[in-house]
């Protein structure tokens, strides 16, 4: 089943996003490369494709995994989650309707 799993950052949280993103990254490219990953990114803090110092205010991944137990474990063990970067993360069943 798919999972969302979405995160708010702590305030400030532009430094600590550049030292963990690569690990963050190769995790989402492993997700990416097993067929389990519909989508990923982060919100920019600003109405902004690029907020540049604003930085971003949370991350949305929609993945899928064979519980939501599974989707907490994998969200739990995330590189921003040891690095600081997010103040609270969910994770909540998501049904894909369209496209």
């Amino acid at each position: 089943m798919w999972y969302a799993i979405i995160a708010e950052d702590v305030p400030d949280s532009l430094t600590k996003r550049a030292a963990a993103r690569p690990a963050h990254l190769k995790r989402l490219e492993d997700l990416r490369r097993q067929g389990r990953l519909l989508l990923a990114g982060p919100h920019p803090a600003i109405d902004a494709e690029d907020p540049g110092p604003a930085g971003f205010s949370g991350s949305l991944v929609v993945a899928e995994f064979a519980s939501l137990a599974e989707a907490g474990s994998w969200a739990d063990a995330d590189p921003y989650v040891a690095a600081g970067v997010y103040a609270r993360v969910s994770v909540k069943p998501f049904r894909k309707v369209l496209p």
